[in-house]
């Protein structure tokens, strides 16, 4: 019994890949050029890193927001599921990972690093290392594979506990991040700042 999708012939399966490995690729150096460190310039590359407000955060494998990146990916895989239901997985895929790419670029814009430490309690925040970006996009695709898996209230279940979870320990989460970004709350500004 063939594993392959029914009427996808190898040749249909090249295309996602390739804008799958040609957003990563892109993306590492758009950041390279915006000046982003390959790794920490601590010198070190850690597994993970669990001190939200440090210097060192957004710049190893992961930290207390790549759960973030892992829901992208849940919303990803449902959004392109809405929006793009006639297109084969493996281009909704391709999608995913391209926008999840694109964010890595802007997200490390001087534009978006100013915004971050102007608007949320973020003061530290100088970018990612294009290590850590690279490792949000694999966390992404962990996302969307996990929600391309399991029935949608496992998807929902995984995103409520991350994103509580989340607020509990470090008093931010990806809706927090977004609503703090767009219109920034001075209480929420307070809590977040443990006052």
């Amino acid at each position: 019994m063939s594993s392959r999708e029914p009427g996808i012939s190898n040749r249909g399966r090249i295309g996602p890949a390739v804008v799958v490995v040609g957003a990563i690729v892109l993306a590492g150096a758009a950041l390279f050029a915006l000046g982003r460190e390959p790794i920490c310039t601590c010198g070190t590359v850690k597994l993970w890193h669990g001190v939200a407000q440090s210097s060192e955060n957004s710049q190893h494998l992961s930290d207390w927001y790549t759960p973030s990146h892992v829901i992208h990916g849940i919303l990803f895989f449902w959004l392109t599921s809405l929006f793009a239901s006639r297109l084969s997985l493996g281009w909704r895929f391709a999608i995913a990972v391209a926008v999840e790419a694109t964010w890595e670029v802007l997200e490390n814009s001087p534009f978006i690093i100013d915004r971050y430490r102007a608007a949320t309690i973020s003061l530290d925040y100088y970018g990612d290392s294009i290590l850590n970006s690279m490792a949000d996009i694999g966390a992404m695709i962990a996302g969307f594979v996990f929600a391309a898996s399991v029935r949608w209230w496992a998807s929902v279940a995984l995103v409520l506990v991350l994103e509580i979870g989340v607020a509990i320990v470090i008093r931010d989460n990806l809706l927090l991040n977004i609503l703090m970004l767009l219109h920034p709350f001075e209480a929420i500004r307070h809590w977040q700042a443990g006052a």
